[in-house]
C-alpha cells in the first residue's frame, strides 16, 4: 500500500514538472476551463434562461458536442483491434494512449449531459438502488449502463497495466486480456445504443432512420483516428516516445476507408428524404431553410464541403504522404464530423415543433464557453495523463531496487515505444549489477 501512495505522489510529481512550452499550454487550458466553471455557475444559479435553448429547442450545443464525443470515446477500438487480435507490436506500443483517450471523452460524454440539464443535482435519480433507473425498458437507463461500463473498463485496462509497468513487472494476462476483448465490443455498444437513444424517440422523425445507428459507427472511423494523428504526431514531436510511422499509416488507411462510407451514408440519407419527396421538415428547414429561416444552412453545406475535401485527401496517395496535409485534413475531419453529426444531426430535430412553428437556435457566449472550458478539461486531463504514462514507458518513472527512484538506462529500443528497458537484476539481489550502474542508481545525483 505504502508503494502504492508513492506511485501516485510521483505521478502528480511528474505531471507537474515540465518545460515552458508544456507550462504554457497547461497555462492556457486552466484559464479556459476556470472561465468555463464561472460560465456554468450562472446557469446552476439562474438556470438554463441564461442559454438560448427554449422550449421549442430544448437540447443545444452541449447536447451535440455529446454526440461527438461519443464518436471520440470509440478510439480504443482502433488501437486494441490490430494490436491484441492481430498481434501488431507497432499498434501494442501505442494502445494505452486510445485507452486513455477513450476515458476523457467518456468523461466528457457525462460532463456535457450535466451541464445541459436545467437541475444537475438530480442525476442521483439514475443510480441504481438510489434512484429509479428504469433499466431495462429506458433506453436512457442503457445509455447510462453502457458508459459506466466502458469507462470503468478502460480505466482498468491502462490502470493494471501501467502500475505493472511502473512495477518492472510482466502483467497477468488474465487481469486484463478478457477486458480487453469485452471492450471491442463494449466500444460498439456505447454508440449504438446512443443511435437507438435517438432513433426512438417517436415524437423527433428526423432521426426516424434505420441506418442512424450505423451512420454514428462510421463516423467514429472518421473522428477516432484524426484525432490519434494529431496526438501522436504531438507526441512523438516534443517527447522521446518514438511512435512507429507504421501507425500513421494504419490510421490513415482507416480514414480511407470511413471517410468515402461516411459520404456514401450520408448520401443515402439525404436520398430518402429528398428524392422521394417525403423529406421531414427538419431536413429542409436543415438543407435548404423553411419559412425564411435558414440558420444552420451555412454549417451543413461546410460539413458537406470539409467532408469531400477530406475524403479526396485520404483516397489519394500523394495528399497521404504530406505530412503537413495529413495533419490539416485531420482536424478538418473533426470539424466537418462535429458539424455533421452533432450541430446538424442533434439541433434540427427540434426545428420546426410539432406544431409547425419555426423556432432557431443559436449558441450564446455563456454556452460556448462552458463548452470551450469542458474542451480544455478534456485536453488538460489527457495530457496529464499521457505525460505520466510517457514516463513510465520510456522508464523515467519507475521503481528501482523495491525502492522508488528513475530507471536505470539501458539499451535503446528494448522497451516498446522508448529509449530505455528494464534491467535484471541478480537473484535475490535488490541492486544493479556492477555493469549496469551509474551514479543515479547509487544516488549520487
Amino acid at each position: 500500500m505504502i508503494r502504492y501512495v508513492v506511485y501516485w505522489a510521483r505521478m502528480v510529481a511528474c505531471v507537474l514538472k515540465g518545460g515552458r512550452l508544456y507550462y504554457t499550454w497547461m497555462g492556457s487550458l486552466l484559464v479556459l476551463i476556470l472561465l468555463g466553471a464561472w460560465s456554468y455557475s450562472h446557469d446552476v444559479v439562474d438556470g438554463l434562461i441564461r442559454t438560448n435553448m427554449t422550449d421549442e429547442v430544448s437540447w443545444g450545443i452541449g447536447i451535440a458536442n455529446f454526440v461527438f464525443c461519443v464518436g471520440l470515446a470509440a478510439s480504443a477500438l482502433l488501437l486494441i483491434v490490430p494490436a491484441y487480435v492481430y498481434k501488431r507490436h507497432d499498434a501494442k506500443e501505442v494502445v494505452l494512449f486510445g485507452e486513455l483517450l477513450a476515458v476523457v471523452a467518456v468523461v466528457l460524454c457525462l460532463l456535457f449531459i450535466i451541464t445541459d440539464i436545467g437541475r444537475p443535482e438530480r442525476l442521483w435519480h439514475l443510480f441504481p438502488g438510489i434512484g429509479k433507473l428504469n433499466w431495462p425498458s429506458s433506453m436512457l437507463a442503457w445509455d447510462v449502463v453502457v458508459y459506466t461500463g466502458y469507462l470503468i473498463i478502460n480505466l482498468h485496462i491502462p490502470g493494471y497495466l501501467l502500475y505493472k509497468q511502473y512495477l518492472r513487472q510482466k502483467p497477468n494476462p488474465y487481469f486484463y486480456l478478457p477486458f480487453v476483448f469485452i471492450s471491442m465490443f463494449w466500444a460498439v455498444t456505447h454508440y449504438t445504443v446512443t443511435g437507438f437513444l435517438l432513433s426512438g424517440l417517436g415524437g423527433r422523425p428526423f432521426w426516424a432512420s434505420p441506418i442512424l445507428a450505423p451512420r454514428f459507427l462510421v463516423s467514429v472511423g472518421c473522428t477516432a483516428p484524426a484525432v490519434l494523428l494529431i496526438i501522436l504526431t504531438v507526441v512523438r514531436r516534443h517527447t522521446h516516445f518514438k511512435v512507429q510511422e507504421s501507425v500513421f499509416d494504419y490510421l490513415k488507411k482507416v480514414l480511407r476507408f470511413s471517410a468515402p462510407l461516411n459520404l456514401f451514408l450520408l448520401g443515402c440519407e439525404l436520398f430518402s428524404q429528398f428524392y422521394s419527396g417525403a423529406r421531414t421538415p427538419a431536413a429542409h428547414y436543415l438543407w435548404v431553410g423553411l419559412n425564411g429561416k435558414h440558420g444552420l444552412n451555412p454549417l451543413i453545406w461546410t460539413a458537406l464541403a470539409l467532408n469531400l475535401a477530406t475524403t479526396l485527401v485520404w483516397i489519394t496517395p500523394k495528399f497521404r504522404k504530406s505530412h503537413r496535409v495529413v495533419i490539416a485534413a485531420a482536424a478538418l475531419t473533426m470539424l466537418g464530423i462535429w458539424l455533421e453529426k452533432g450541430v446538424g444531426l442533434v439541433i434540427p430535430a427540434f426545428i420546426p415543433t410539432p406544431l409547425g412553428e419555426v423556432v432557431e437556435y443559436w449558441p450564446n457566449l455563456g454556452e460556448i464557453l462552458v463548452s470551450v472550458g469542458l474542451a480544455a478539461l478534456g485536453a488538460f486531463v489527457f495530457t496529464a495523463i499521457a505525460k505520466v504514462t510517457i514516463a513510465i514507458q520510456t522508464g523515467t518513472l519507475a521503481v528501482h531496487g523495491g525502492e522508488d527512484s528513475p530507471r536505470v538506462p539501458a539499451a535503446p529500443g528494448s522497451v516498446p515505444g522508448g529509449d530505455r528497458a528494464p534491467v535484471s537484476f541478480p537473484p535475490g539481489s535488490d541492486r544493479p549489477p556492477a555493469s549496469v550502474r551509474t551514479p543515479e542508481s547509487e544516488g549520487v545525483a
